[in-house]
Formats: structure tokens, sequence, C-alpha cells
């Protein structure tokens, strides 16, 4: 038996520390499932494992691909599913840990499957999109697939400001000719592992209080020296993301920088809450807090393994 074990949670919460002991334990090693710290030019913003932790446990998809390439969740899911089979060969443990929910759900259920857009197809919706903003997304998603359309606007509306994931609706529709949802719930890949799923959590207070801590230790670090280096390209999928995206507005001259460093911390809350609102929906997820022992999760996952 194979198994995956699985570390999720909201930022800022310690699962770097977590996975990092984990894997230790049970000699294996981590396949990260943020879908920020994939880029290599993004290292302060994404709070990439610093050089000790990568040295500690052996790291895959850490800073491995660049923001200047298209690389999509249908991407990640066959690369990372590749890279789980071949640690597979030689353990029977491999610890994947992340808080992008989306790619988490990729590796464990399966993506579905979608066709192959035309490149220039793509482009061409980037092109509109960055001339008319997320307003021509929206439209052309409410144009093609309507249905689709209303379901995010009543179930959740965020996604409807998100211009990665409004791009990837709007060129599948166009691409193949069918609706975006016509695409989804197909019958999922079968899985070669048995995933175990465990959680950290922390009052909300707590929790607020360490995102904001890590922020201003980012603007310690260089932070804004960072974004200053990825503001030539801020129109990047990949760098319409917090902690850049507000430092762009400060570059541009909206934002002052206190403002924009409040921004960061506000926006960070805003999505570690999102992150808990899409993993509390699983309810095979086995919940610890932040400061649980770690011989108490290290029995739930003996637990697990033996009664599988």
């Amino acid at each position: 038996m194979k198994y995956l074990i699985t570390i999720i949670g909201p930022t800022a919460i310690g699962k770097t520390t977590l996975s990092i002991i984990v894997a230790n334990h049970f000699k294996c090693e981590i396949v990260s499932c943020d879908s920020r710290q994939f880029f290599k030019e993004m290292t302060i913003g994404t709070a990439v494992p610093n050089r000790t932790e990568l040295e500690a446990a052996k790291h895959h998809f850490i800073q491995n691909k660049s923001v200047l390439e298209s690389y999509t969740v249908g991407d990640f899911e066959k690369e990372a599913i590749s890279k789980i089979d071949e640690l597979f060969l030689n353990n029977d443990y491999v610890v994947l840990v992340g808080g992008s929910g989306l790619y988490v759900n990729a590796i464990l259920k399966g993506f579905d499957e979608f066709p192959e857009i035309d490149s220039a197809i793509r482009e061409n919706v980037n092109t509109n999109y960055e001339k008319l903003g997320i307003i021509y997304l929206q439209e052309q998603l409410r144009i093609h697939d309507s249905a689709y359309f209303e379901k995010i606007s009543s179930e959740n509306p965020q996604t409807l400001l998100n211009p990665q994931r409004m791009m990837r609706f709007v060129e599948v529709c166009i691409g193949s000719g069918k609706p975006y949802s016509s695409f989804l719930n197909q019958k999922k890949n079968s899985r070669s592992f048995t995933p175990i799923l465990i959680a950290l959590e922390a009052e909300r207070s707590i929790m607020y209080n360490r995102i904001n801590q890590r922020v201003d230790i980012m603007m310690k670090e260089g932070l804004l020296a960072e974004a200053k280096k990825l503001y030539p390209n801020k129109q990047l999928n990949a760098l319409q993301t917090v902690g850049y995206r507000e430092l762009f507005s400060y570059l541009d001259g909206d934002f002052s920088l206190d403002f924009a460093i409040e921004e960061i911390k506000k926006n960070t809350r805003r999505f570690a809450k999102r992150q808990l609102t899409w993993f509390k929906r699983d309810e095979n997820t086995k919940w610890f807090d932040y400061e649980t022992p770690y011989l108490t999760i290290f029995n739930y996952l003996k637990s697990k393994i033996h009664n599988s």
C-alpha cells in the first residue's frame, strides 16, 4: 500500500515545518502543491522554503518554472502524478503539502479532462484581457456558458475576479466550441495511492497575527525589491498574486507604501479565510491545532496506516 500524506491549511500556519518533520519521520520526500511557489522569480512573496528547509528534506516543484511560462493546474497534475509514481517505486510514503486547494484536488481526485487549446486562442484571450480587463472575461463566460457563469456568481463570486481562472474558462469555451461546464464532473483518473489528509488551523486572531507578522518579515527581507524586478511583467497571470499586486499599485502611484502593506495583510487574511472554507469541505481531513505536539500527529498517521 502506498500512502500520500497530505498536509493542508491556510497560509502562515506552519505547513512547511510540519511537512519536513513528517517527511524525515517517514524517510520520504516532499511534493509541493503551492501554485505560486512553482515560479523561480517569486521567492519572498510566496514564502518559499529557505535553504535550510530545502536541505532538511528533498522537495519537488519548488521554483521549477518561470513566470513567463504558461503552466496550468492540468500541467501540474500530469507532472506531479508522474513524480509521485516515481517516488513510490522506492518508498511507501510521499508527503504532499500546500495551500492551493484546486491543485491539491487535482492530485488527490484527478482533474477533469479538457481538450487541447490552440495557443493562438490562448494568446488572443490574454491580449483582450490586457486591453479590456476582467469585465471582458466575465462577459465572454456569460455568453459562452451562462449556466456556469450564474453558478459561480451565486456560489463563489470571488472566482469572477480571478483572471487566471477566468481566462482558462473562456479559452476552453472558445477553443472547444462547448461550454466549459460540459467538461466538468467527468469520470476522474484512478489513483494508485491512499491519501491521508491532515490540516493545521488556529484561532482566527492567532492566524491573523501570524499573517501580519509574516508580511512584516517579507517586507524586511526585500519583498519590495522583488516586486520592482517583476514590475515590467505585472500583467502575467502568475503575478496576479497577493503581495505583488498591491506593491504594483504602489509602484503605479496608486497606493502609498504603508497603505499597500496594509492591503497585503488584509488580502492575505481574506485569502486564508477562503482556504479554510475550501479545505473544510472535505470530511476526510483530520484537523489539528497548529501547536499540537508532533507525536500526536504521528500517532494519528500511524493509526490510519495500520487500519487501512
